[in-house]
């Protein structure tokens, strides 16, 4: 996957790379750059870019010091925390609880992304949220399908982890069929409370998601890309999510009818 840094908004950068399952297989991962209407810059989750792409960080954000906080907002994406606390110690580093816990040695700020008050410092620039019915850390680590979503309101552009997987037909598909895909991670019956009215809860929220974010043209997603949604809108991409998650949330209500 080609690192680059993608400016898709007037104050919004999208940073994508490399990241390798055994070091063989590259699913991919990302960050993405806000700009606040003072100038200052808030970076959203952490990637150790290229030395090209770090020179263009750099370069934008006055060496880094206008870069405000730093918010990780997927519970175990940890990898790359460490090298971009060392890059910006002056920076707010704010994880999740999880980040906490796994990283103890870094210089957390004591706000937790996945709180509302936490959230509301931020509210001038950001929307944010969080799936219902689903576990957010759950104690199987290979299920990763919660996440905080977040949303940059003067673009509307989303970045998400995981949560939303963005499924790129290969190129030759796409001369015939352009469409693009939004799913929800594959793991989403896993992720799913062990309790009656959490399949029903995760599809109020995506309804709710879907209404409320409705003017959204673009999702940036990990591990995947960047979706640009030219053939449907938004509210009809995740409702398509959720017709092809329907077999799994039905199961899940019937497993604990």
């Amino acid at each position: 996957m080609p690192k680059t840094i993608e400016h898709l908004a007037e104050n919004f950068w999208n940073i994508r790379g490399d990241f390798k399952i055994a070091h063989v297989i590259n699913i991919g991962t990302h960050m993405s750059l806000v700009r606040k209407p003072d100038g200052r810059f808030i970076l959203i989750d952490a990637y150790e870019p290229d030395e090209l792409d770090r020179a263009e960080l750099m370069v934008l954000t006055d060496n880094g010091a206008r870069i405000d906080a730093v918010l990780n907002v997927h519970p175990f994406h940890t990898v790359h925390c460490k090298f971009v606390h060392e890059a910006l110690p002056h920076a707010r580093l704010i994880g999740t609880r999880r980040h906490h816990e796994q990283m103890p040695q870094l210089d957390w700020d004591p706000a937790l992304i996945e709180d509302v008050a936490t959230q509301q410092q931020f509210a001038d620039l950001l929307d944010f949220s969080i799936p219902a019915g689903l576990e957010f850390v759950p104690e199987d680590e290979s299920i990763h399908a919660s996440s905080v979503l977040v949303r940059h309101r003067q673009s509307g552009i989303v970045h998400v982890d995981d949560t939303l997987m963005y499924l790129a037909p290969p190129s030759l598909i796409k001369m015939v069929a352009p469409a693009t895909k939004l799913r929800f991670h594959p793991k989403l019956a896993d992720a799913l409370q062990k309790r009656a009215g959490a399949a029903d809860e995760f599809i109020s929220w995506a309804i709710g998601l879907a209404r409320d974010w409705a003017d959204t043209r673009i999702v940036c997603a990990a591990h995947n890309g960047i979706a640009h949604l030219t053939d449907q809108t938004f509210s009809q991409a995740i409702e398509d999510a959720l017709e092809q998650a329907s077999d799994t949330l039905q199961n899940h209500r019937n497993s604990l009818s």
